[in-house]
């Protein structure tokens, strides 16, 4: 099945039903999906053939989706950007995609004009507006094509989205998700993570479409459910309140950054947001404190997926039922956990040294396995066989299951620290930090010490007019956990450096240590 059945079907099925909503612009399912197919038969006379790439380097506009469903339709991998990348990355994703046709939005005519010598595997450079020199433009190419393209058949393991992963620990790599990876995802946000989907759901799209939100937008575009883009460069929480009340928004993807963002926003108690049915949240952890404080003011619609984009949306899911501020004591410590297995995936831990499967409440990498599971990294054979063993993906997360299967996240294995022979999880002396009052954004890193071999060191974002000090907070910490475990020195900065989907980026942490 190619992953376009899910616009075609809802073409067919809600013609006349809302799909796409744009500041004024408003696209029907049957509309979107005639955009789609002329764009297919566009590239398709551009020379470009199945299983060739075609990157995707936009804001978020309606282009992006027609972009995208236009390339699964022509039996193309979608290669999608992170539009806040440097030319100097995006053209390294670009030419290490191989890719042939770029789609970019205006913003970008300049930059990637500029680049043309890095990206020398590019045919066809494809604007949404601005054209000049090499640009062809989108909508003259759209009007000279057919609206009725049949989709082209696909194998399940043929490349749909080619996503290169962040790069907080180095150079990005490729993770090849195949038809079967997304359909699979698909799939299961109806059995599992939002069974309650339908065609008068409204979903709104705040975050990156070239990320998580979306892949989100796959089971939704399925369901027949409209879908508001937001095309502002940076999160504004009050226009997304204002978005959720004035169109009954019920379903959305976050990252953990904006619903902080959003949470600590004056103008929340303004706005109607019970609409929302499920405020999906990935990329990072949430700290239980700021959890808690989301759940009091958003109510119970939060849900924590936690997957890679080596294993897409998702490995675990934390549902609405699991978010509650106040509880037994085994609830609220469940909110520290990313949440149980979807009903198709399995998980295990194990211990890095041995490779033998670890009992209930001993930490150790996370294995998962299931169709999710991508095919490999894109032309490099040597990561794909370090991180994939007998059909498991070794995701490089530390973590333990605790005896009904929640998962509990403690750091990215190479974030473990060990000062002094012992095992410490930065996550466990964050989860403390972010008690204080004075405590907005933490960070802790290790960094070089004679004596111990690494010294714990927490970087500290500050609540605006609240001050603390670091014997303040070292302190803290030792009234709360093992001496051993407390920060032997905090830093304070206004902001601490993250990526555009909201992880904090510990390298640059580091680097200056």
């Amino acid at each position: 099945m190619n992953l376009s059945m899910l616009l075609t079907k809802s073409a067919r099925t809600y013609p006349d039903k809302t799909a796409i909503i744009y500041g004024l612009k408003k696209l029907s399912f049957k509309k979107f999906n005639a955009r789609c197919n002329q764009l297919a038969n566009a590239l398709t006379q551009l020379g470009l053939k199945p299983k060739d790439n075609v990157a995707v380097l936009q804001y978020n506009y309606p282009q992006t989706y027609e972009s995208i469903f236009a390339c699964f339709k022509a039996g193309l991998g979608v290669v999608p950007i992170n539009f806040r990348l440097h030319p100097k990355e995006f053209s390294f994703i670009i030419n290490h995609s191989n890719a042939r046709a770029v789609i970019l939005s205006s913003e970008f005519n300049e930059s990637i004009l500029n680049s043309v010598e890095l990206i020398p595997k590019v045919r066809h450079l494809i604007t949404l507006s601005d054209a000049n020199r090499e640009l062809l433009d989108y909508e003259t190419l759209l009007s000279a094509e057919s609206d009725i393209f049949p989709d082209k058949d696909v194998q399940p393991d043929d490349l749909a989205w080619l996503f290169y992963t962040s790069g907080t620990t180095g150079m990005p790599k490729g993770a090849t998700l195949t038809h079967r990876n997304l359909i699979a995802m698909t799939m299961n946000f109806y059995a599992d993570i939002c069974p309650g989907f339908s065609s008068e759901d409204v979903i709104l799209h705040a975050a990156p479409l070239s990320h998580g939100s979306g892949l989100f937008g796959l089971p939704n575009i399925g369901k027949g459910a409209t879908n508001i883009i937001l095309n502002s460069k940076s999160f504004n929480p009050e226009l997304v309140f204002k978005i959720i009340e004035e169109y009954g928004v019920t379903n959305m993807f976050a990252a953990p950054t904006m619903i902080k963002m959003m949470v600590d926003n004056h103008a929340i108690d303004e706005y109607d947001l019970s609409s929302l049915k499920a405020l999906n949240y990935g990329g990072a952890p949430m700290l239980v404190e700021d959890l808690k404080a989301a759940i009091n003011k958003l109510g119970h619609c939060l849900v924590q997926l936690f997957g890679q984009g080596e294993s897409p949306m998702t490995i675990t899911y934390l549902s609405q039922k699991d978010h509650i501020s106040e509880g037994s004591p085994e609830q609220i410590k469940r909110l520290a956990s990313a949440g149980i297995a979807r009903t198709d995936v399995e998980i295990k831990i194990i211990d890095k040294t041995t490779g033998k499967e670890l009992p209930a409440g001993q930490i150790g990498e996370i294995l998962t396995r299931s169709d999710l599971v991508m095919k490999g990294y894109w032309l490099n054979p040597e990561a794909t066989a370090e991180t994939i063993k007998d059909g498991w993906l070794y995701t490089g997360d530390m973590g333990y299951l605790d005896e009904k299967g929640y998962l509990f996240i403690m750091d990215r294995s190479k974030d473990m620290l060990i000062s002094g022979g012992e095992n410490i999880y930065p996550r466990e002396i964050e989860e403390v930090l972010i008690k204080h009052p004075a405590v907005r954004e933490v960070s802790v890193i290790g960094v070089p010490d004679e004596k111990w071999g690494e010294a714990i060191k927490a970087i500290v974002t500050l609540v605006p007019g609240k001050i603390t000090t670091e014997d303040e907070l070292i302190n803290f910490c030792k009234d709360h956990i093992a001496s051993y475990k407390k920060p032997k020195s905090v830093d304070f900065i206004d902001e601490l450096p993250k990526n555009n989907y909201g992880k904090i980026l510990k390298r640059e942490l580091k680097a200056k240590y």
